[in-house]
């Protein structure tokens, strides 16, 4: 994740704007760049690399001013170059983003038609282009900021500095976290907590929507509709860990609410939306000649595998094994020549895992490697690095990794699919458009929060709980069975709905509630005709769908959970969202501890 830190301060900013990006290196990054404006002019300086690299920029030309912005970016939506690197500048504003502008395409085209011009491949720069152009014409910085902030579609957290106005910096937040701290004669902004911990244990969270105008006196907050707001200012207290969990109660649920920014975050690295194509880290990895995938992983990966053996067989019809890794080397699998093996794994250190990717190797396979720590060991003996940009999972059930993780393995189906001649330019345009709108749906799914909340205690009694869905819901439905078993201890079994009446049907009554998850589509009918025979047994079911899924079929169901209407291809990302959200208030409403369930630890590094 990238990090954003705004000061408005008494003395020059530069060197403490360096000192909050310190904070903030773990989230990953490989550029970096600070901006401040002083006597009547912005200036900055960006660095590719390491902080390292811009702290010796900063000691060969000194960035002198009391009010700047700093950020720490991956290299997703255009080169880790410093043309690239943010803040991006105009003569008149200089700001630093988190997320994505989704429609940035058509803005960008509509601004080059008024005679801007831009100098990165980035997103981020139609925004800068967008308030300069306003200010240049007379608004003030509120006036601008209110008019362009309904533009953009997507998700993101920004921080503005203004030339005009030096004691001013306007933030904002859709999707991506964005907090407020207040000091003495002084005001900060941060992507969270920790990056102002050295500067201000007094800090308010912004909520969704929300924007923000900052000066040395403090802050003035509206909220979506540009209402004036106040929000509470708490102490973050000194505990790194208390902090970033921000204004949330566990870290699970702040992971799960990071989402949205994640997954728009990890797609900017495979998509290159200035010419509607997909893209990987090694544009040179011939994948044209594999004639066959293997998908190795545990847990929640291994579900994640699920889906892609779907989506490799549906687009690029190359036939794929999955297995789970703790089993995959003991039957002593046949790999033919010319073979892809594919291994999903969080923080690439799972001996499972680990340990049937050398097995692989030695069979002859390429070697290909879906996690989020690129510096991991399975990552170092990967031939293909894919990685996902999801920052540190602290919770120990899977939330985000997972969702990054199908954002990966979809933009790698569309690649395989075009390298193997069987997509076309059109229908890989069609690919990058759907996938460009998960963020703002997953962000569509989270507003459904509380009513999840408020029907979890349907579930809280029960000693067993089944999941159904069909197609790539199926998988959803054994994740969403997964994390209710590691957070609540609940019992639960996903199915394939259709295996229903082979068997499981047997468990069905009164005490057994049942989750159908059955977006409207291709399988809808089939999946509904599979939940009628559950009903018609006495079965309690909770449907989740979307609104004409919900119409069709959500009569004489125990609850019902709207999600917003989809395209199949990026269901699957929006689904999860859901059944993490269930598990997670069951949890809580048991009183286990959602972040460090019993029995259970983040990676498994022992076989």
């Amino acid at each position: 994740m990238c990090g954003i830190i705004g000061i408005i301060g008494k003395d020059d900013v530069a060197e403490r704007l360096v000192d909050g990006l310190k904070r903030l290196e773990y989230r990953g990054y490989d550029s970096a760049g600070v901006a401040t404006v002083h006597g009547g002019a912005i200036d900055r300086r960006r660095a590719e690399g390491k902080l390292n690299n811009l702290v010796k920029e900063l000691a060969g030309s000194p960035l002198p001013g009391t009010t700047g912005i700093a950020h720490t970016r991956w290299a997703t939506h255009g080169a880790p170059t410093t043309s690239n690197a943010h803040p991006h500048a105009t003569g008149e504003v200089a700001l630093v983003h988190n997320g994505i502008i989704e429609n940035f395409k058509p803005l960008r085209d509509e601004l080059i038609a008024r005679g801007r011009t831009f100098d990165s491949q980035t997103d981020t720069e139609v925004v800068a282009h967008l308030v300069s152009e306003l200010v240049e014409q007379g608004a003030s910085p509120k006036d601008a900021v209110r008019q362009v902030l309904p533009r953009l579609h997507g998700a993101f957290a920004l921080a503005i500095l203004f030339r005009s106005h030096p004691d001013m910096l306007i933030g904002a937040r859709l999707g991506s976290p964005l907090v407020v701290g207040y000091g003495d004669g002084e005001t900060y902004l941060g992507s969270d907590a920790l990056a102002l911990a050295p500067l201000t244990q007094r800090i308010a969270y912004l909520e969704e929507g929300d924007w923000v105008v900052i000066t040395a006196q403090g802050a003035e907050i509206f909220d979506k509709d540009n209402n004036p707001v106040e929000r509470p200012v708490t102490i973050s207290g000194v505990s790194g860990a208390m902090i970033d969990k921000g204004n949330h109660r566990h870290f699970m649920q702040k992971e799960i609410y990071e989402q949205p920014v994640v997954v728009a975050q990890t797609l900017k690295a495979y998509l290159q939306r200035m010419d509607d194509r997909v893209s990987l880290p090694i544009p040179d990895f011939d994948l044209s000649a594999i004639r066959r995938v293997t998908i190795v992983a545990c847990g929640t990966s291994f579900y994640a595998g699920m889906v892609a053996r779907y989506w490799f067989e549906q687009f690029a019809r190359v036939p794929v094994d999955l297995d789970f890794a703790s089993e995959f080397r003991y039957r002593e699998p046949v790999m033919e020549e010319g073979g892809l093996a594919l291994f999903i794994s969080q923080s690439g250190e799972t001996a499972d895992t680990l340990a049937a990717l050398r097995y692989a190797r030695s069979q002859g396979q390429k070697i290909a490697v879906v996690v989020n720590v690129p510096t991991s060991s399975m990552a170092r003996e990967a031939d293909l690095l894919l990685p996902t940009h999801a920052g540190p999972e602290i919770g120990v059930a899977s939330t985000k990794a997972f969702t990054c993780q199908l954002a990966v393995l979809a933009a790698f189906a569309a690649n395989l699919a075009r390298a193997k001649g069987r997509l076309t330019p059109a229908e890989e345009k069609e690919i990058v458009r759907h996938l460009a709108e998960a963020p703002a749906a997953i962000n569509g799914a989270l507003a459904y929060d509380e009513a999840i909340e408020a029907m979890a205690h349907h579930i809280v009694p029960a000693r067993d709980v089944l999941y159904l869905g069909r197609g790539t819901d199926y998988p959803i439905a054994l994740e969403g069975a997964l994390k209710l078993k590691e957070i609540s201890y609940i019992h639960a079994e996903g199915y394939a709905a259709g295996e229903m009446k082979h068997g499981p049907i047997a468990l069905i009554d009164e005490l057994v509630p049942v989750i159908c998850i059955a977006p409207s589509g291709p399988l809808f009918e089939k999946t509904v005709s599979n939940m009628q025979e559950v009903q018609a047994r006495g079965g309690k079911v909770v449907l989740i769908s979307d609104y004409d899924g919900v119409q069709a079929a959500g009569e004489g169901c125990l609850a019902t959970i709207t999600m917003p209407k989809v395209h199949p291809l990026i269901a699957p990302m929006v689904y999860a969202v859901p059944v993490q959200l269930l598990a997670y208030h069951v949890a809580v409403l048991k009183g286990t501890d959602v972040d460090q369930p019993r029995n259970l630890a983040k990676s498994v590094t022992v076989e």
